[in-house]
């Protein structure tokens, strides 16, 4: 299954800060471009009015007077005037902003006088120069003020998640062939990363203290089946070594000393377990595999009679590993009787490379990519009756020795079975 790449949680919390400030300051510009329109239209509109009243009662008190018009303030009739600018020939009464004619732009109050429409317009084109130009740095004090904000949100958010991020490697550091491991909390954390660490040492000291007691109870164990396995072993060597025994009982006798010879063999492999896995890995012994396969082959052969099975050894080119020769006996000599027990009839071929790879093939009915899948997942999960023993203790003394354990399907029938030793070739 390949890694997704997720982000980091500074990173998360940067992005979401980020926009959060930027919607904000979003929102309060526009808020405040709002405010400032209405703010502005409010005081054309009051000073427009206040103009037109004066306008108005001196009018009244004068009728003859008349308004010069400017060009910057000018008023106009609209109803039956020639000299009035086109825009403002169709406004109803009330106040009209943003309104350009003449090559200007103005701010235009209409208003119903003794059933004519009176027009006071003002040039606002000035005002509207200088608000762009208050406006400019506006923006560029805004966009100063998000890029601060990013810079310390980030450094923020990085200094908040820090002890998390340390926690986490040291979480990814662990090991589970390594011994009393333990988390140390990190500088600043805080209350909730204090019980996660105390939580997260106390399941390793559990575990350390689990680990040895089923150590203790599989060193002893084995170390006291090995005596009376002994025993039996030898006292059918002793009855198969009298002369003129049955052929009956003689199929018998070399049947207990062949499944005494595999208790043994399944003891050696506990044992194996039960020692420090360091020790065993960094032993001193040097193993001729090239020398031990005939040997393993030989001792199996027997398992073959009365059946239409054959073993064929084939290169067997030099190659010395360096690894406990009993426990390599033990796991070579495990995966050729389970090939020889789920085959019926032809040739079971054991092959050797150079780098260290023993490959058997048998001639079986083959498994599917989901047997087969399931098959890793039992012996990942600690094996069960459907996988056997031999299977789950071999892939557990892989991860000690450096071995690696791989079955794949034959065709057209029969399965391959590689036990890769190459990390361990001298």
């Amino acid at each position: 299954m390949p890694t997704i790449k997720r982000p980091e949680l500074a990173r998360q919390i940067t992005l979401w800060l980020v926009l959060y400030g930027f919607l904000l300051s979003t929102a309060l510009f526009i808020h405040g471009l709002w405010v400032n329109e209405d703010a502005e239209r409010r005081v054309w509109e009051a000073t427009l009015e206040r103009a037109m009243d004066a306008m108005l009662d001196q009018h009244v008190r004068v009728p003859s007077a008349h308004w010069p018009n400017t060009g910057k303030f000018d008023l106009y009739r609209l109803d039956g005037s020639p000299n009035v600018p086109e825009p403002l020939r169709p406004l109803a009464a009330g106040l009209h902003d943003e309104l350009v004619f003449d090559d200007r732009e103005w701010v235009v109050l209409v208003r119903e006088v003794e059933g004519t429409r009176v027009a006071l317009a003002l040039d606002i084109e000035g005002f509207e120069a200088v608000e762009a130009r208050l406006m400019r740095p506006v923006l560029i004090s805004s966009l100063a003020f998000m890029l601060l904000m990013v810079v310390i949100i980030h450094g923020g958010a990085r200094l908040i998640v820090r002890p998390i991020s340390v926690l986490a490697r040291e979480i990814g550091l662990l090991r589970p062939d390594r011994r009393g491991q333990r988390l140390e909390l990190p500088a600043r954390a805080s209350a909730e990363l204090e019980v996660i660490a105390n939580a997260l040492n106390d399941y390793l000291a559990r575990n350390d203290r689990y680990v040895e007691r089923e150590r203790a109870f599989i060193d002893t164990a084995s170390h006291e089946l090995r005596t009376p396995v002994s025993v039996i072993r030898n006292a059918a060597q002793m009855a198969r070594n009298q002369v003129d025994v049955p052929i009956a009982s003689a199929c018998q006798l070399d049947r207990i000393l062949r499944t005494t010879g595999e208790v043994e063999e399944l003891v050696s492999m506990l044992l194996v377990l039960a020692k420090d896995p360091a020790r065993v890995r960094h032993g001193d012994e040097r193993v001729d595999v090239q020398a031990l396969l005939p040997e393993i082959v030989e001792d199996h052969r027997t398992l073959c009679e009365g059946r239409d099975l054959r073993l064929a050894l084939g290169e067997l080119p030099t190659c010395v590993l360096a690894a406990p020769e009993t426990v390599l006996r033990v796991a070579i000599g495990n995966l050729l009787r389970n090939a020889i027990e789920n085959s019926d009839r032809g040739t079971i071929t054991i092959d050797l490379a150079a780098n260290g790879h023993v490959v058997i093939r048998d001639c079986g009915h083959g498994m599917s990519e989901q047997e087969i899948a399931a098959l890793y997942t039992r012996m990942a999960q600690g094996g069960d009756r459907r996988s056997g023993i031999g299977l789950e203790l071999i892939a557990r003394l892989g991860e000690h020795l450096g071995w690696k354990l791989s079955i794949e399907s034959a065709k057209p029938q029969g399965t391959v079975v590689t036990l890769d030793l190459s990390g361990v070739r001298v």
